[in-house]
């Protein structure tokens, strides 16, 4: 889930891809030895079970496709396991804590984006069998549409791997003693290490157990807090609904603020853009045994993702009762309201048992772990079909193809990780990088709904409805920063962040649909 907000770390407006700072405080207190004992043991067990899989993964269609015969369980926990990055186990629960359930609004246009998915999303890719996301571009709208998909996809995800890296690391140093340095580098190695060795039939399966973990820790987490209320759980709710917490935002129509209904189209935009051309996703309903298989697994990893996102907003929710009910308990020094994403991680730390602590927080290196190997592997497979059996060997041979899998997965692994490392030094560079990639990568979900949705777009139509969508996009995304020129400030955008992804679709579709007419065709039947 994309969110804008990290409380708690300073994150630069408007960014569509947050880059964040650390905020000065009082150091945490660290786990004790069990609860390091249980997260070494869950890092150990799932790279080794994922480098059991190294004899299934020694072809192309091993470590691409998982030999297509993945059951539809598993395909679906390990979609959920993509969906839930760290930040959404840090950020959510200090989102309910500092404001409302007002974010959760998105998780609930998951179940219309999963229909719309198994409707037509999966049949058209399990009709194409391609394990690229954007190989069928190429047919329908010329090299270039494959090319600009691909390379922006490889964009975000370097943007994605280092930014959850560098969060889960920042959040975490804290409370294991390690260095922020230390962390990203040892995060990233295991990830690095299995993907490679295991293929994506390892990302599955580890994404499979990671899902788990991280519910469990999850659900430990909100019944420790309900336990600890001095007057029952009942309590909790008691004080929750007194300060309106439940709240699912204003129902006022605004173009300038993240009301009910901004929040919704954002969330089925984003949920779309995610199931219709996330190659991590694609891939995914390529690898099971069957297209029943691949829609249930649709429907499992979105629909389960609901309550498991519900779980992270109840437990910020029964932070704020906890130390309404227990302010003594708070930590001298450690203000909800200036950083809430504080709070949940020295409850960690001081609320739970031993032992406990540690599964927790196993599950947030879970929820880390699970989107690094998705990326790792999607970017290799990309960067074999679309960038080199495309431009330099189209018939590559069994042992070539491995290699540039290989190293692939080696290189984003190595440019993810260095990109984690350069956050907690040289920021600003990053943060320029960070948006200029978010504005190219806009484009994406518009291009293909154009390609779905207006058999007579060309590709000249389809090249207009781009440029204009990136430019709409960048309007929107750097006009509200310092980086716009004072002397057209009264041509920066009025319009919410969260209007960005929809706004850019819309005008892609819209562009490409006049340019294929004013280019001779006279009617445009949808499908």
């Amino acid at each position: 889930m994309r969110l804008r907000v990290f409380r708690g770390l300073s994150c630069e407006k408007g960014t569509p891809a947050c880059v964040f700072k650390r905020r000065k405080g009082k150091p945490l207190e660290t786990l004790r030895w069990m609860d390091l004992a249980v997260l070494a043991a869950y890092l150990g067990g799932t790279t080794a079970l994922g480098c059991a899989f190294a004899r299934r993964s020694r072809t192309t269609e091993g470590f691409t496709a998982a030999r297509r015969r993945v059951p539809g369980w598993a395909v679906g926990l390990s979609i959920l396991g993509t969906y839930v990055s760290s930040i959404s186990f840090l950020a959510l629960p200090g989102k309910a804590l500092d404001a409302d359930w007002s974010f959760f609004v998105f998780s609930l246009t998951l179940p219309i984006a999963a229909w719309i998915a198994v409707r037509w999303f999966v049949p058209f890719y399990r009709a194409i069998g391609e394990v690229s996301a954007y190989h069928h571009l190429e047919a329908r709208f010329g090299s270039w549409a494959r090319t600009y998909a691909a390379a922006c996809y490889l964009l975000t995800q370097i943007a994605r791997m280092g930014t959850i890296s560098y969060l889960v690391a920042l959040a975490m140093a804290p409370l294991v003693g390690w260095s922020i340095e230390g962390i990203i580098l040892l995060t990233g190695g295991a990830v690095v290490v299995y993907t490679l060795v295991g293929g994506i039939e390892a990302v599955i399966w580890t994404d499979v157990v990671q899902s788990l973990v991280l519910a469990a820790g999850a659900l430990a987490a909100a019944g420790a807090l309900l336990a600890g209320m001095p007057e029952g759980p009942l309590q909790a709710f008691r004080i929750a609904a007194e300060h309106d917490k439940f709240s699912l935002g204003s129902l006022a129509w605004r173009w300038d603020e993240a009301t009910f209904w901004v929040i919704l189209l954002y969330g089925l935009t984003i949920n779309l853009q995610n199931f219709g051309i996330d190659q991590n996703y694609v891939q995914r309903y390529v690898v099971a045994r069957s297209p029943r298989d691949a829609a249930r697994s649709v429907w499992l990893g979105g629909l389960l993702y609901v309550p498991i996102s519900a779980v992270f907003f109840l437990i910020g929710t029964l932070l704020f009762a906890y130390y309404q009910a227990w302010p003594e308990r708070l930590p001298p020094g450690l203000d909800p309201h200036a950083t809430p994403d504080r709070v949940f991680p020295q409850f960690i730390v001081r609320g739970l048992p031993p032992g406990m602590a540690g599964l927790v927080v196993a599950g947030i290196f879970a929820a880390a772990q699970s989107t690094l190997s998705s990326s790792l592997n999607g970017s290799a497979t990309l960067l074999l079909r679309d960038v080199y059996q495309r431009y330099f060997r189209a018939a590559a041979g069994e042992r070539e193809s491995m290699l540039v899998l290989y190293v692939g997965t080696l290189l984003m692994g190595i440019l993810g990780t260095g990109a984690a490392l350069a956050m907690t030094r040289v920021r600003t560079a990053l943060d320029a990088w960070w948006e200029l990639a978010g504005v190219f990568s806009g484009g994406m979900l518009g291009l293909f709904l154009l390609g779905l949705l207006v058999p007579t777009a060309r590709g000249k139509a389809a090249a207009a409805g781009v440029i204009g969508g990136v430019v709409v996009i960048a309007w929107m995304t750097l006009s509200p920063t310092p980086r716009w020129p004072a002397s057209l400030a009264a041509l920066r955008s009025p319009f919410h962040p969260l209007w960005i992804p929809l706004a850019g679709t819309l005008a892609i579709l819209g562009l490409g649909l006049a340019a294929s007419r004013l280019g001779g065709h006279q009617e445009v039947q949808l499908r």
